[in-house]
């Protein structure tokens, strides 16, 4: 309805316009051109919903950008339960896949990225072997944090607050088959607005869900969403599970070079991996 009402609305500035400037083809031509470009840009926009299966079916188109909002982004937790630190981590499926984990989380989970172990879970969809994209080497896949380590300090591994504790690392619950490019640059953005926000001593619930479609390995992406108990903080996104340059058979995990594959760069390059912190200093 507001679509139709949107599409009628421009079309009676376009008239206007015409008359106005004594009916020049070309500005008609201009206007018109422009009026279905913004009501498919609202349709799509409204499309996206809040809904697991809706948004497992949906495919990358080449070109776009990296992640949609969901819900117009606004998130679909309650901030009113938040009671104290914790991640409730979902347990894994049938086919070994990690499903959602839960935070909230105070400045108090804060931590940095140095002095971290390495890690040896290999998680479902897991065949990381590197590549030459565009002259530089990438390993394509990376074990990507669906809690964030830097956020995750002062929980033991089942996501109980326990002081002195180190972030996140090696959990099964806690890892999934992601791209270096979602990993280390898309997830980034979503990842620094918590830090920012708690580092700020606000509260937050932060979810993570990866999504697969059918028996697929590998996620085809990340739902992201978090709310501050202030209200500061509010986002709801889907990040696309995606590297260019390179195309993915979800099912396997295994990955060829595939020029055609390009992301529409709509936000900032944030230097290092998930883990990086800026201005947070280590708390425990």
């Amino acid at each position: 309805m507001k679509t139709k009402k949107m599409r009628r609305l421009l079309l009676t500035v376009a008239i206007l316009a015409i008359g106005y400037l004594g009916g020049r083809n070309n500005i008609l031509q201009d206007i018109t051109q422009k009026i279905p470009a913004l009501t498919q840009s609202t349709t799509q926009q409204a499309q996206v919903s809040p809904d697991y299966q809706a948004i497992a079916n949906r495919d990358f188109e080449n070109g776009s950008a990296a992640y949609l909002a969901i819900n117009n982004d606004k998130s679909q937790l309650t901030s009113a339960d938040w009671t104290s630190e914790k991640i409730d981590y979902g347990q894994l499926d049938q086919l070994n896949r990690t499903t959602s984990a839960t935070a909230y989380l105070s400045s108090r989970n804060l931590g940095k990225s140095e002095g971290r172990s390495r890690q040896v879970w290999h998680p479902t969809g897991w065949h990381n072997q590197p590549l030459v994209v565009n002259g530089r080497r990438i390993t394509p896949q990376n074990r990507g944090h669906l809690i964030a380590y830097t956020i995750s300090f002062n929980f033991d591994q089942n996501g109980h607050f326990q002081q002195g504790q180190p972030g996140s690392l090696d959990n099964p619950l806690n890892l999934a088959t992601q791209t270096e490019y979602s990993n280390q640059k898309t997830m980034q953005i979503f990842e620094e607005k918590v830090r920012n926000s708690l580092a700020a001593n606000k509260k937050v619930i932060y979810k993570v869900t990866t999504v697969f479609r059918g028996n697929e390995l590998m996620p085809r992406g990340y739902w992201v969403q978090a709310i501050s108990t202030d209200g500061t903080l509010n986002f709801n996104d889907y990040v696309w599970n995606i590297e260019p340059g390179v195309a993915f058979d979800y099912a396997t995990g295994r990955s060829h070079l595939d020029a055609n594959v390009q992301v529409k760069d709509n936000h900032p390059i944030v230097k290092g991996t998930e883990d990086t912190v800026n201005n947070i200093k280590n708390r425990f």
